[in-house]
C-alpha cells in the first residue's frame, strides 16, 4: 500500500482526516511522505481574486507586479500604509487636440495636480476616507483611498503652454492643443 494514494472516503495516513483540506483529498492530491499525510494545493499567484470575478483585479495585479518590479511607489512604498491606485482613462483626439478624460469620482478638484513634461502627462492626487464606521458593521470595502497617480505618454506633440482642464462629475477632461505640424492639413488638387 505504500506509495499509493487513498481514494475519496478512505484515510490518507497517521493523522487525522479533518486536518487534510478536503478538495485536496477529493481530487486525489494527497500523498504520504515520511509517514505524515501532505496536502498538496495549487500555487495561486493572484490569490485575492473571486471564484465568481476571475479577471476582477487582474490588471490591477499585474500593474502592481510591474510597479514592484520597476522601482515604482506602492503602498509599502509611500510609508503611509495606504494603497496606490490608478485612475482609468480615455484618450481620442479631434481635428485640434488631444483628449483625455480621467476617472475620478470622489476626489476633490482641490486633491488633484496635474503636470506635463515633454511627452508624458502625469495626474496626482488623493481621496480621502471621509467615512465615519464607529457603529457601523463593515462587511466589504472595494473602493480605493489613498494616493493615486498615473502618467501618460501622449502619442504627438502638443502645445503645452495651451493645455486646459475640466473637472466635472468625477471627470477630468484635459485638452491638449496638437502642434501645428501634427494637426490635418487640407491640400486643395488642381485638376488637368
Amino acid at each position: 500500500m505504500r506509495g499509493r494514494r487513498p481514494g475519496p472516503g478512505q484515510r490518507p495516513g497517521p493523522i487525522q482526516r479533518s486536518t487534510i483540506n478536503e478538495a485536496s483529498r477529493e481530487a486525489g492530491q494527497v500523498r504520504r511522505q515520511g509517514g505524515f499525510a501532505m496536502a498538496i494545493e495549487r500555487w495561486r499567484p493572484f490569490g485575492a481574486l473571486t471564484e465568481r470575478e476571475p479577471f476582477r483585479d487582474i490588471q490591477s495585479e499585474v500593474n502592481r507586479l510591474f510597479d514592484s518590479f520597476l522601482g515604482r511607489p506602492t503602498s509599502a512604498a509611500t510609508g503611509t500604509g495606504s494603497r496606490v491606485w490608478m485612475p482609468v482613462v480615455d484618450m481620442y483626439e479631434t481635428n485640434d487636440d488631444l483628449v483625455l478624460n480621467f476617472e475620478i469620482p470622489g476626489v476633490p478638484e482641490k486633491d488633484i495636480s496635474l503636470s506635463i513634461t515633454g511627452d508624458l502627462l502625469t495626474v496626482r492626487g488623493e481621496r480621502q476616507f471621509r467615512q465615519e464606521l464607529k457603529d457601523d458593521h463593515t462587511y466589504h470595502i472595494e473602493r480605493a483611498y489613498g494616493k493615486f497617480e498615473r502618467s501618460v505618454q501622449l502619442p504627438m506633440s502638443v502645445q503645452a503652454g495651451r493645455v486646459t482642464a475640466t473637472f466635472r462629475d468625477g471627470v477630468l477632461e484635459v485638452r491638449l492643443p496638437k502642434a501645428e505640424e501634427v494637426r490635418p492639413k487640407e491640400i486643395k488638387i488642381d485638376v488637368l
